[in-house]
């Protein structure tokens, strides 16, 4: 019998307890060359007018892409069972969703 782990095309991922732990964001600065995305997680503390990146990730066009399709999949699922998530709109906002922060580079997302 074959190892559900080990079916042909699978990969198995491995997760470190420490990277399991997570790393809070809230914040997205998005950056992109004809070759690359870059998105900087950072945290953005009140009063503080310094963000501190704290994880960054780089992408191909390509997987870029097949992230926003999963992360649109995942929300519409997620608002099936808890209801639509509150979109925070303040009056500087520019159709962005989030009220703009005042100190520090724009976040995109």
């Amino acid at each position: 019998m074959e190892d559900q782990n080990n079916k042909k095309g699978q990969v198995k991922i491995e997760l470190s307890q420490e990277v399991a732990q997570g790393i809070y964001s809230n914040l997205a600065i998005i950056s992109h060359s004809p070759s690359e995305f870059v998105i900087d997680f950072a945290r953005v503390m009140p009063g503080v007018p310094k963000a501190s990146v704290k994880s960054r990730v780089v992408l191909t066009p390509e997987h870029a892409k097949r992230l926003l399709q999963a992360l649109k999949d995942n929300i519409a699922r997620f608002e099936e069972i808890h209801g639509p998530i509150k979109n925070i709109a303040g009056p500087n906002d520019h159709g962005s969703g989030f009220p703009p922060m005042n100190f520090g580079p724009t976040g995109q997302a």
